[in-house]
């Protein structure tokens, strides 16, 4: 009961300072509690909802150009997905000779065991021979199980021995 007793107490106050007041007081005050209001209205709900659909509204057209790239990609995708994969070469030894060869790069040695390949070769520049072995996994699935590279002289080029396999499943690459 104390805190009705309260809220009674501070109401017959609020009541008592009303009446204390002339006409003309109580108007302006009335007045200014109206547009005190309206601010903290304003303040706590309007503005923020405005600002935000202002950022909205200027956001829109970049988030249009985003939907219809990613639907464009959605249907590339789509027709990329109806396609057979492309078939690669099988790895032999003919074929990695050739494209070493096309490369400038002349091996030591090449041996084939089964499904895997393994590759020597000394003062290759070591860009090249990366640049090789980056065509290989990209162009024939081929990938680096095993790579043993060695500084040599001049500066850039190595001696190395890379063991090789070529991955037979489309999701491999």
């Amino acid at each position: 009961m104390s805190a009705f007793t309260a809220v009674s107490r501070l109401k017959d106050q609020m009541a008592l300072y009303w009446m204390a007041r002339t006409e003309q007081e109580r108007k302006f005050l009335g007045i200014g509690g109206a547009l005190a209001a309206l601010l903290l209205v304003y303040a706590l709900f309007l503005a923020p909802a405005l600002e935000g659909s202002a950022r909205l509204r200027a956001e829109l057209p970049q988030l249009k150009q985003q939907k219809a790239q990613l639907e464009a990609l959605a249907k590339t995708a789509a027709e990329l997905s109806g396609q057979t994969p492309p078939q690669v070469t099988p790895m032999s030894r003919e074929t990695l000779s050739a494209s070493l060869t096309a490369r400038g790069i002349k091996p030591e040695s090449l041996s084939m065991t089964g499904e895997y390949a393994k590759l020597q070769v000394s003062g290759v520049a070591f860009s090249n021979l990366f640049a090789w072995l980056e065509a290989q996994r990209l162009e024939n699935r081929i990938s680096v199980l095993e790579a043993a590279i060695t500084a040599s002289t001049p500066a850039g080029q190595v001696d190395a021995t890379v063991t090789l396999r070529q991955n037979t499943d489309a999701s491999s690459r």
